[in-house]
């Protein structure tokens, strides 16, 4: 199938989307989560038809039913921006994501976002850092599953980069469970850097048993941030050799 700047721009449009009559549902005091549940819902199914992608699912029965209340972390690797769309396909539009603040300073789209309740991270910025967490943790708190790339950027080759510790952190502290998934596919879509997209291909993920954060509670903290870390980059890894 032939690369294609048209199927970007097709899925770009996709995006604005959702994200005008988000803004001005805000702007009218009408805005809903579960209006957004369902706008996100929709903006992935379209994603997905237009690039006429192909998702296999391995380990669907680990993902936790949408009425269970526990609260949990997701955490995958990132090689596309499909990542995301896949991901919500996947696992549903209720989840949330922590993105990083350069995706908020867009006209509209940042807007939508915030209202949406994302949560943006400035890592050159400790104190918005840890604000941005402290957002993340009342989220999460309510019942929103929440996504956050630990590697913190998209990978230009597909291997897995150093992963950052805040997600960790967030989860310790709420003793809250880790999903980990890992994305295999996304890559031949759509590349970091191109503004070009495959149709037609096939993309696989893998979603891995739940990692119980409160294993670790009793380490001194350090420790538990690199334990934790070191399981969940295991298991994201496991399915990408």
């Amino acid at each position: 199938m032939r690369r294609s700047l048209v199927l970007t721009l097709q899925n770009t449009y996709e995006v604005a989307a959702i994200a005008i009559p988000t803004v001005l549902d805000a702007v009218r005091g009408r805005l809903t989560g579960r209006a957004c549940d369902a706008r996100i819902d929709g903006f992935a199914k379209r994603v997905i038809h237009n690039t006429k992608m192909t998702v296999r699912v391995h380990g669907r029965e680990n993902v936790p039913p949408k009425e269970d209340a526990r609260s949990y972390v997701v955490m995958s690797n990132h090689v596309s921006n499909y990542d995301i769309p896949v991901l919500y396909y996947v696992l549903g539009g209720h989840m949330r994501m922590i993105a990083k603040k350069e995706l908020f300073a867009m006209p509209i789209f940042g807007r939508a976002m915030r209202e949406a309740k994302f949560i943006e991270i400035d890592r050159t910025n400790r104190n918005r850092a840890v604000t941005s967490l402290a957002q993340a943790k009342t989220e999460v708190l309510a019942g929103t599953p929440m996504w956050i790339a630990p590697e913190g950027t998209r990978s230009p080759t597909g291997e897995l980069l150093p992963f950052k510790l805040g997600g960790f952190v967030l989860a310790l502290d709420l003793g809250a469970p880790i999903l980990p998934v890992t994305i295999r596919g996304t890559r031949d879509v759509c590349p970091t850097g191109s503004l070009l997209s495959t149709p037609g291909l096939d993309v696989d993920v893998f979603v891995h048993p739940m990692i119980e954060s409160s294993t670790y509670a009793g380490l001194d903290p350090k420790k538990a941030r690199r334990a934790l870390l070191t399981e969940v980059r295991n298991s994201i890894a496991s399915a990408l050799s």
